[in-house]
């Protein structure tokens, strides 16, 4: 397990034991973290599951691929240097205590 922590937009913070393996944006969703619409289901096909990941952890997450950039430009939210799809970043023990932020603006 590794923790994932979720700041939403008003500021409240939601922390998250998320299994490896999972999504950043599966475990919200399995744990009723408010923000992450995920209307896809994880498909990489829609972006209401945009989030900002924190500086520290965007090396380690990486950037985006083609077509998640792609998504990320139509997002409703204002896009930013570590904006993602947490249907996109795999959980892995090296992201425990990943921080990431959910836009006030979801579809």
């Amino acid at each position: 397990m590794s923790k994932v922590i979720y700041i939403g937009s008003a500021g409240r913070e939601y922390a998250v034991d998320a299994a490896v393996g999972d999504t950043v944006m599966a475990a919200a969703v399995k744990n009723g973290v408010p923000g992450i619409v995920a209307e896809c289901g994880g498909n990489c096909s829609c972006a209401t599951c945009h989030v900002w990941v924190s500086e520290e952890f965007a090396p380690i997450v990486g950037p985006p691929n083609d077509m998640e950039e792609d998504l990320l430009d139509m997002a409703v939210s204002e896009r930013r240097s570590t904006s993602r799809l947490a249907c996109q970043i795999r959980i892995t023990k090296a992201l425990d205590g990943l921080t990431v932020e959910i836009p006030p603006e979801q579809p």
